[in-house]
């Protein structure tokens, strides 16, 4: 079980770069020595799961095949696509499903509105949890879970340069639990505004969200508790929808 929980550490070091790292900072960063991380990226290696290069390591194609995968077999993933094709029509919005995963969260599925959005999202891409609608889902942590969250964060600035208070953060999330859905505008694009709402379990613990994005011309102030409604209306469809 070790050695399977160090090359998932690895994994995630190499998944989480923006690009290719060398055997001595993946050692680093994943805590390992650096004979054993070059042990584990030669296995890798030759499953496809890294590729390497004269820069270093990056994640490999064998990595696409786990990830069509889970595209193809997920019950939330089918469960969402149709209510976001709805949500899309019905807003003209873009509509957007994302999951957290650790500290992160990641982008699942899209449908674009009747308006494309100027910047590219793509699926799998891995965003925080205290900006846009990650913070839907950072307002279902505990206390301390959110206090272990900011502990470990290092970048505190939104896109206007902005640090992000962590008092104001605290209680931003907690109206956000009251309201039931969670809004932003301009923290990660200039411009851009979005809603979203977590989808309910059973357990209460949600760690999936529904989320609209447009302009902050397509979205205004005045839109926003409309729009609240409709999200929470869709994230119960979609807890609704799956097995």
């Amino acid at each position: 079980m070790r050695s399977l929980e160090r090359a998932i550490d690895i994994l995630e070091v190499v998944d989480s770069s923006h690009h290719a790292l060398r055997l001595t900072d993946i050692a680093r960063r994943a805590g390992l020595p650096i004979p054993t991380t070059q042990r584990i990226l030669s296995v890798l290696e030759a499953r496809g799961r890294v590729e390497r290069d004269a820069h270093g390591y990056r994640p490999g194609v064998g990595l696409v095949f786990g990830a069509h995968a889970y595209l193809t077999t997920s019950p939330l993933l089918t469960a969402a696509r149709p209510v976001l094709q709805d949500l899309a029509a019905a807003t003209g919005l873009t509509a957007s499903l994302f999951k957290r995963i650790g500290w992160s969260r990641v982008v699942l599925a899209r449908v674009t509105g009747a308006a494309p959005l100027r910047y590219e999202l793509p699926v799998g891409e891995r965003l925080p949890l205290h900006l846009g609608a990650g913070k839907a889902l950072a307002a279902q942590m505990s206390d301390e879970e959110l206090t272990a969250y900011l502990d470990q964060l290092t970048d505190h600035t939104r896109t206007d340069g902005t640090v992000v208070d962590r008092a104001a953060l605290a209680a931003e999330l907690s109206s956000i639990r009251a309201l039931g859905y969670s809004q932003a505008r301009g923290e990660r694009e200039p411009g851009m505004a979005s809603v979203a709402a977590p989808v309910p379990t059973p357990d209460g613990e949600a760690t999936a969200a529904v989320q609209v994005t447009g302009t902050t011309a397509d979205l205004p102030e005045d839109r926003v508790q409309e729009l609240g409604a409709e999200l929470q209306r869709a994230a119960l469809a979609i807890s609704r929808r799956i097995p």
